[in-house]
């Protein structure tokens, strides 16, 4: 499923972050399940959480002894949207002509 294409221009841990949660949204993540799927250091995961929280691209639930992490609800693709990272045409054509 993944996260939205307009959720993409972010720092690439950013983005994997949005995807893993993406794909996992109905139960979310721990922390440590994000290092498991996450290819990259802790703390620039902390960092990228950080920031999506802020953003408000993220929920953070605290759940009594296990904290989980959602994506927020308009981060989530539509299961029926085109795959993340492959443009139409159109959309080719635009971006290649900057509109």
């Amino acid at each position: 499923m993944g996260a939205k294409s307009e959720y993409r221009d972010r720092p690439q841990v950013e983005v994997d972050v949005l995807d893993a949660l993406a794909d996992r949204s109905d139960e979310g993540m721990t922390v440590l399940e994000l290092r498991a799927v996450v290819e990259s250091d802790i703390d620039r995961i902390e960092t990228a959480l950080s920031t999506l929280k802020a953003d408000g691209l993220i929920v953070v639930e605290n759940g009594g002894s296990t904290v989980r992490i959602r994506p927020a609800d308009h981060v989530v693709a539509d299961p029926g949207a085109e795959p993340p990272g492959e443009q139409g045409f159109l959309d080719t054509l635009r971006e290649r002509l900057g509109l």
